[in-house]
């Protein structure tokens, strides 16, 4: 027999799932049943889960960790800045083969497209839609938690700066790039130098 401690979080959960599944549901979904705050890991996960079910990649950026979100800004500024170094001083063919592989993402408006560009082709957001469910518990350690799924998917949240819980799960990856959009930038940047010095 059913716990009835969890009917209530039981049927916000089918009716979640059923947006999830209609897409244009969900904003009834929202106005029938009242969210947890997002300074709550449950909170948090229900935005995101009602993002995805409108189809609204940009809605799920404010609910990545503060890494996660720093880390698309920073990926687009280095792209950004690389490109107008390349654009400068490297010779052809190397100019229009650089600035090719790196304009997607250094003429992202900002952070939340490159996240939006980058979920969409790692097949990211595909993997939300299909593993997002209601949830079964939830485990709050410090400034970490786990939202566990009716599925058992377990998703990873840390808690940002401004008290809202984000989703850690893609943080590693976002952060790589960065990284590498960096030495990369500093590679551009002292070959820019280079070519410079031999222009006549």
């Amino acid at each position: 027999m059913a716990d009835p401690a969890r009917l209530p979080r039981r049927r916000v959960a089918i009716a979640l799932a059923g947006a999830a599944l209609l897409g244009g549901g969900a904003l009834a979904v929202r106005s029938a049943f009242r969210f947890a705050p997002d300074t709550t890991p449950e909170g948090a996960y229900q935005r995101i889960t009602l993002a995805m079910g409108r189809g609204d990649a940009l809605g799920v950026f404010p609910y990545l960790e503060d890494a996660a979100q720093h880390a698309c800004f920073t990926l687009r500024d280095y792209r950004k800045q690389a490109s107008e170094r390349v654009a400068a001083a490297y010779p052809e063919p190397e100019r229009a083969r650089l600035l090719e592989a790196y304009r997607a993402q250094a003429e992202a408006p900002d952070g939340a497209d490159v996240w939006v560009r980058l979920a969409t082709e790692r097949g990211w957001l595909g993997r939300l839609r299909r593993d997002m469910s209601g949830i079964e518990r939830v485990e709050i350690d410090g400034e970490r938690a786990s939202v566990e799924t009716v599925r058992g998917t377990r998703y990873p949240f840390r808690r940002r700066h401004n008290g809202i819980w984000g989703l850690a799960l893609f943080t590693g990856e976002l952060v790589a790039d960065a990284e590498r959009a960096a030495r990369d930038f500093d590679v551009v940047r002292r070959a820019a130098e280079d070519y410079a010095r031999e222009a006549p």
